[in-house]
């Protein structure tokens, strides 16, 4: 028996290694609240768990939480699965989009702004992210420069894969406007999802990964929102994208 339950585990371990790497918590099943902040890993998860981050840790102080645990409204039903449900707000007169990251909330800049450790460590290369949306859009209400011409349009909700060879995450800053650029040296692979109609609950989705060359990537960005030009602070206040269960292929 124990002969037979370690050549079982060693097929498993082979055919993980053959599908190749995924990130912790792709399920989004593991969730723990902090001094009102949602966090998407487990209480007292060590740092190798803590890859999630979202803007939670800035509004939550004023009891604002943009993204939360779903635990009823699931794509893939069971006990204890849990979604992640990202909605968009206004907050007093600025705006907040529902969203989450790799990576890690550094801090808030101005009230409104915020800078961001963007990137976990992973070096695989998949051919495509896939996983469950259900989308449910508003239309924009709040706009700034240079979006001022989207009030009245239907928001749109997004997912963005990023994977480079930076030595470690990127240091995002909205009040700088410092962002990854697709033209940076250490881009590897791409890939992008604008999400531009609502869905009558889950529907599947298969993102490609476009590869820019050979290297192996080092760093892998995964964000999503349910207001794409949030960083922007223009969106639709009750803007809503449910995800669940996602997954590299391979």
């Amino acid at each position: 028996m124990i002969l037979c339950g370690a050549l079982l585990l060693g097929c498993m371990l082979s055919a993980q290694e053959a599908s190749g790497p995924q990130i912790y918590n792709m399920g989004f099943d593991q969730w723990s609240k902090r001094k009102g902040e949602w966090c998407l890993y487990e209480k007292d998860a060590p740092a190798s768990h803590r890859v999630w981050d979202s803007a939670n840790k800035g509004t939550s102080i004023i009891g604002v939480n943009c993204t939360q645990p779903e635990t009823v409204h699931v794509a893939v039903p069971g006990e204890g699965k849990c979604a992640v449900k990202m909605r968009s707000q206004k907050i007093f007169t600025s705006f907040a989009a529902g969203n989450f990251y790799t990576g890690t909330f550094v801090k808030t800049l101005n009230l409104s702004g915020a800078e961001i450790l963007m990137g976990t460590p992973f070096t695989g290369r998949p051919k495509a992210l896939t996983g469950y949306i259900h989308y449910i859009p508003k239309p924009i209400d709040t706009v700034k420069e240079p979006y001022l011409d989207m009030k009245g349009k239907m928001d749109e909700g997004a997912i963005d894969v990023f994977l480079t060879d930076w030595d470690g995450p990127f240091r995002s800053n909205t009040v700088e406007k410092r962002f990854i650029r697709e033209d940076d040296p250490a881009m590897i692979g791409r890939g992008m999802l604008i999400i531009s109609k609502a869905s009558n609950g889950y529907i599947r989705f298969t993102l490609p990964l476009k590869y820019l060359n050979g290297r192996t990537p080092k760093i892998v960005v995964i964000s999503a929102t349910a207001s794409r030009l949030g960083g922007a602070f223009t969106g639709g206040d009750g803007s809503t994208l449910y995800l669940d269960e996602l997954e590299f292929t391979y």
